[in-house]
């Protein structure tokens, strides 16, 4: 399967608890339409869609994807519907890819929404979040999601040392990112006391420490060489792809402080890119931060800093967008919000402009970006997939 693939460009509507009366089909044509103008690309050239949703229970829309495809005016192309938790926008990057590389389609659109804010309560997008675990032994029993992985940071705190000011200072950092980032659905400026000051959720995550529940939707075209259009500015290819699982339950993993799903996606597709070395090769990231301390797992797994250094690293400040390889530029899920089915789409948008330099004003590092990682997961990392986006002239 080649990886000469192509991200041609993209787009999103802003992260937020949408009050405007507007719907998700709103959403996708905005965001689908604005990506296809991006990339120079007629609707008539796309032969596939991949529709990314978390959950059909947030849109009340079984198979969204010919809807989807209607709403954007695409006719007679292949629908395919991904989800992964968390992880689905990253899982519908992922199966374009194949689709182009396998020479199954030369031209796919990417499309991933949820609108996980507005039509649900707090208390039932929570109870819903719950049974993406292990609904029967899990969810039904009144898990949440923040449980699990406070119980998951709670044993990377006793086996490493990390402490719970580390975790505020990847909550200070994200949100501080987004102030930069029109997307964002909560800019902030932010001290690590403010953080360690919120209502405790679930020890050691407080409520600064836990990523939003937004409204959201992206779009990205995926495209063989033979479509991209002529632009001046560098292109950007998916040079490596990798996804892995791993035990559902928590207790049943023989490391529960550990993402070993995240680390396993990352060496195949470091291997597909030919990285050897991440922490030298990879120059900017942006990961799933579904909780602060999630951060400091995710940049562990993925090479970035040795196993127990992630809190010192962060804290330092190794990641920050002076640092030695800026890590959520964006905002993250703490600062620009999590959707969940967009969230691995409008990381490949940002990661691939980032790569063309032209992120947006004061996001943008001043240093040229040849490589970077698109990261997500669902569940505590039960399922993962990372991709590695390279720039070329």
């Amino acid at each position: 399967m080649s990886n000469d693939v192509y991200v041609l460009g993209g787009s999103a509507v802003p992260f937020a608890r949408r009050r405007d009366d507007s719907a998700w089909r709103d959403w996708v044509r905005e965001a689908g339409l604005a990506a296809l103008e991006d990339s120079s690309i007629d609707a008539r050239d796309v032969e596939a869609l991949v529709v990314a949703t978390e959950s059909d229970f947030f849109s009340l829309q079984l198979s969204p994807a010919p809807v989807v495809a209607a709403e954007l005016g695409l006719h007679g192309c292949e629908t395919v519907h991904a989800e992964s938790g968390g992880a689905s926008g990253a899982a519908a990057v992922r199966a374009a890819h194949a689709l182009v590389a396998a020479g199954f389609a030369r031209c796919v659109l990417v499309v991933g929404f949820d609108p996980v804010a507005s039509h649900l309560g707090g208390d039932d997008v929570r109870t819903l979040y719950g049974m993406s675990f292990d609904a029967e032994v899990e969810g039904f029993a009144g898990v949440s999601a923040a449980a699990l992985y406070a119980l998951s940071m709670r044993m990377h705190m006793a086996r490493h040392g990390t402490t719970a000011a580390q975790c505020a200072a990847v909550a200070v950092h994200n949100r501080a990112n987004a102030c930069a980032n029109p997307l964002a659905h909560k800019p902030m400026r932010i001290e690590v006391a403010d953080v360690l000051a919120s209502p405790m959720v679930a020890s050691p995550y407080r409520r600064l420490d836990c990523s939003l529940l937004s409204d959201g939707a992206a779009a990205v075209v995926v495209a063989h060489p033979s479509r991209t259009p002529r632009i001046e500015r560098p292109r950007v290819r998916i040079a490596g792809s990798g996804a892995a699982a791993d035990h559902a339950r928590l207790g049943d993993r023989e490391r529960p402080d550990r993402f070993d799903a995240k680390a396993c996606a990352a060496r195949a597709a470091y291997t597909m890119a030919g990285i050897r070395a991440p922490a030298d090769e990879i120059d900017c990231a942006e990961v799933y931060d579904a909780f602060s301390g999630a951060q400091i797992q995710a940049v562990e797994a993925l090479g970035l800093t040795p196993e127990g250094a992630g809190g010192t690293t962060c804290e330092a400040g190794e990641f920050a967008p002076d640092g030695r390889i800026p890590v959520n530029l964006s905002g993250g899920l703490l600062g620009q919000g999590g959707a969940p089915g967009a969230t691995g789409v409008v990381q490949a948008m940002t990661v691939q402009r980032l790569l063309e330099g032209r992120y947006f004003d004061g996001a943008q590092p001043p240093r040229a970006l040849r490589r970077g990682i698109v990261d997500t997961h669902g569940g505590v990392c039960t399922s993962a997939v990372v991709q590695v986006f390279e720039a070329v002239e």
